[in-house]
C-alpha cells in the first residue's frame, strides 16, 4: 500500500510539473501532503515531516536569493560586457578563436548560474560577429549551452542546490565534490570549440563579407545608464574573484558569502537607496521564485522520509531490476540523464525520479551521493536543448534559429560530452562502482 500511494504520488508530481497546470511550490508542497494523509497520518505528524524537510534547505534557498542579486546587479555593472567585447577582439577574424572565445564567454556568463541571464550577455553579443564571419548560429548555441550545462554545476546553479535538498546536505559541500567533473567538462567544452570552429571553416565561414546585424540603441542606452568604469570594474572584478576563492575553499557558509557580497556591491557601486531598493527588486523575483521552490520540496523529502514511501517503493523496484545490474544503476541512470532530461522538468527530475533511484541504489550498496553526482552531469547539459526550459526558446528566438534544427545539430555533442564525463569520473573514482 506504502508502495503504491508512492507510486501514484511521483506520477502525479512529474504529470502536473510537465504539464505546467500548477506552480511547482504547490506541487512539491501539496501533492505528498495528500499522500501522507492517504496513509493514515494526521495534520499535526504531517505538519512535523515538513518542518524536518524544510529545515533541511533553509541555507540553500538562502544562498539562491544572494547569489542571484548579487549576480544581476554584478552583469548591471557592465564587468561582463567588457569581458565579452575583450575576447571577441582578441579572437579577432579567427573563426577558430572565436568559437573558443563563445566557450569561455558563455562559461564566464554562467557564474549567475541563471540561464537567460547568460543567453542574454552570451549570444546577443556574439550573433552579429557570427553573421559577419558567415558562422553557422547553431554552433552558438550549441557551445553556450554546452558552457551553460558544464557550469550549472555551481552550488548556486539549480540542479546542485535541488540535489544537495534531496541529499539534505549543503550545496557548497556538494559542488566541492563536483569540481573535478566541472573541469573535466570545461575542457571537453574547449576541445568542442575547436572542432566546431574546424566545421564552420569547412562549411565557408571566414571567407568573404556576412550579414551586418542591427544594434537595439535603446536598450544599449538604457544599460548604460547603470553601467560603471575604470577603477569601480576592477574593484568588481575583484570581489568576485574573493567570492569564489572563500567558496572554493569552504571558508564561511555560502550564503553568508553572498549576503556580505552583495552589501558591499551595493554600497560601492549603487550609493543610493532608491537605486539600491530598484535592483534588488529588478532581481528577487527569480530569487525568490527559486528559493520557494526549494522550501517546498524540502517539505516534499520531510514527507518521504517520514512516511517510508521511498522505501517501500526501492524494495518495490528491487524485484524488477536484476541483481547483477543493481551496483551499477547510478551509472546506468547517469547515462541515460540527457534523454530524462530533455523530456522531465528540473523539479520533476530531481525530486521525483532521482530520490527514487538512490533509493535503489542503496539496497545495492551505491551510495545516495555517487548516484546524484551521476544524474546531475546529463541532466545539466540537457538544459538548452529541452523544450521544457523557458530559455531555450529565448535563445533560439534570438539566435533566428528553429528548435528542431537546434537539437538536432546539439544533441550528439551534449551526449557525447556527459557520458565522456560519466565514464572519466568512473575511471577518477569521484563516482565508485
Amino acid at each position: 500500500m506504502v508502495a503504491a500511494v508512492g507510486f501514484l504520488m511521483i506520477i502525479a508530481i512529474v504529470i502536473l510539473l510537465l504539464k505546467g497546470k500548477m506552480s511547482p511550490i504547490v506541487v512539491l508542497a501539496v501533492i505528498p501532503s495528500i499522500a501522507a494523509l492517504l496513509l493514515g497520518h494526521g495534520p499535526i505528524e504531517i505538519a512535523g515531516m515538513i518542518k524536518d524537510g524544510v529545515s533541511t534547505t533553509t541555507s540553500n534557498g538562502i544562498l539562491f536569493i544572494f547569489s542571484v542579486i548579487y549576480f544581476g546587479v554584478l552583469s548591471d555593472t557592465g564587468l561582463f560586457d567588457i569581458i565579452v567585447n575583450f575576447l571577441v577582439k582578441l579572437a579577432g577574424s579567427n573563426v577558430i578563436a572565436v568559437t573558443v572565445a563563445t566557450a569561455v564567454i558563455a562559461t564566464i556568463a554562467h557564474l549567475d548560474g541563471t540561464t537567460a541571464t547568460t543567453v542574454l550577455i552570451t549570444i546577443p553579443a556574439l550573433y552579429p560577429v557570427y553573421k559577419r564571419m558567415k558562422i553557422d548560429p547553431k554552433i552558438l548555441l550549441c557551445l553556450t549551452g554546452a558552457c551553460m550545462g558544464v557550469m550549472n554545476l555551481l552550488p548556486w546553479g539549480g540542479p546542485t542546490a535541488r540535489a544537495a535538498t534531496v541529499l539534505e546536505m549543503d550545496a557548497n559541500e556538494l559542488w566541492h565534490m563536483l569540481i573535478p567533473v566541472q573541469i573535466m567538462g570545461l575542457i571537453c567544452n574547449i576541445i568542442l570549440a575547436v572542432f566546431l570552429g574546424m566545421l564552420a571553416i569547412k562549411q565557408g565561414a571566414g571567407s568573404g563579407k556576412g550579414e551586418e546585424i542591427d544594434v537595439d540603441e535603446k536598450a544599449a542606452s538604457e544599460a548604460d545608464a547603470l553601467r560603471k568604469h575604470g577603477p569601480m570594474l576592477i574593484f568588481d572584478l575583484l570581489l568576485t574573484v574573493g567570492v569564489i576563492t572563500v567558496l572554493s575553499m569552504g571558508l564561511a557558509q555560502s550564503y553568508v558569502v553572498f549576503m556580505v557580497a552583495l552589501c558591499i556591491l551595493l554600497a560601492v557601486n549603487y550609493p543610493n537607496q532608491k537605486l539600491q531598493d530598484k535592483l534588488i527588486k529588478k532581481h528577487a523575483p527569480a530569487a525568490l521564485i527559486i528559493s520557494a521552490t526549494l522550501f517546498a520540496a524540502g517539505a516534499m523529502v520531510g514527507v518521504f522520509d517520514g512516511t517510508g514511501m521511498l522505501e517501500a517503493m526501492a524494495n518495490t523496484i528491487m524485484g524488477v531490476i536484476p541483481t547483477a545490474l543493481g551496483r551499477y544503476i547510478h551509472v546506468i541512470f547517469g547515462i541515460l540523464a540527457l534523454p530524462l532530461g530533455l523530456c522531465i522538468g528540473t523539479d520533476a527530475y530531481f525530486y521525483g525520479i532521482m530520490p527514487l533511484v538512490m533509493q535503489v541504489g542503496e539496497t545495492y550498496g551505491v551510495a545516495s551521493l555517487s548516484t546524484a553526482i551521476a544524474m546531475i552531469i546529463g541532466k545539466n547539459l540537457a538544459l538548452m536543448v529541452s523544450p521544457l526550459v523557458p530559455a531555450t526558446f529565448l535563445a533560439i528566438g534570438l539566435a533566428n534559429t528553429e528548435l528542431k534544427d537546434h537539437m538536432k545539430f546539439s544533441i550528439p555533442p551534449y551526449f557525447f560530452i556527459s557520458v565522456a564525463m560519466v565514464i572519466l569520473s568512473v575511471i577518477f573514482g569521484i563516482i565508485p562502482i
